[in-house]
């Protein structure tokens, strides 16, 4: 499967203010499902644990200080999607910047958790937009956005148990920082 990538200046709201100017390849949900299985199937259990796909949502805009936001996320068809509330903060995060990061919970009896990094997509097609809501954990309304996630790099740390320290990292593509640090892969 080829994996397009987007490249350049993240397209926010539509015209093109992302902040956003490095190289870099982001995957929808099905290709960083191809270029990274281990990490995509723990991952995809990891948002599902409670049942409705939840995890904590990190947004910046600008020079601002980062936010977290706790969110309902869900992997339809080829997409890890979410949908926000268009007067709030993450919303404005969102189209404007781009840049998130999202953290699945953790279950304190076995704590592996997952970390996703990249640019988000706002949503405008409306037959995508009804794909995705058919199956929506809530009920949606227009006073709602939808933003794809799509995926930059993702690092999975697996503990069996509470104990268990540290944490076996596995990371896509690579993750650069952390192998800096001698974390992941």
């Amino acid at each position: 499967m080829d994996q397009p990538s987007i490249r350049g200046t993240v397209i926010a709201d539509g015209v093109g203010n992302g902040r956003f100017e490095e190289e870099c390849l982001m995957l929808d949900w099905a290709r960083f499902a191809v270029a990274a299985p281990e990490i995509e199937a723990e991952g995809q259990r990891l948002i599902y644990a409670r049942g409705d796909g939840e995890a904590l949502l990190a947004t910046v805009r600008g020079d601002d200080l980062p936010r977290i936001h706790p969110v309902n996320v869900a992997i339809v068809r080829d997409g890890l999607y979410a949908f926000v509330i268009e007067r709030s903060a993450k919303r404005r995060d969102l189209g404007s910047d781009g840049r998130f990061a999202l953290h699945t919970h953790q279950d304190p009896e076995a704590p592996s958790e997952v970390m996703l990094r990249g640019r988000a997509r706002l949503v405008d097609d409306p037959s995508e937009r009804a794909r995705v809501t058919a199956g929506w954990a809530f009920e949606v309304d227009d006073s709602y956005t939808l933003f794809e996630f799509l995926i930059e790099s993702a690092l999975l740390g697996v503990r069996a148990s509470a104990d268990e320290w540290p944490p076996r990292y596995r990371s896509w593509p690579g993750w650069p920082r952390a192998a800096a640090e001698g974390v992941g892969s």
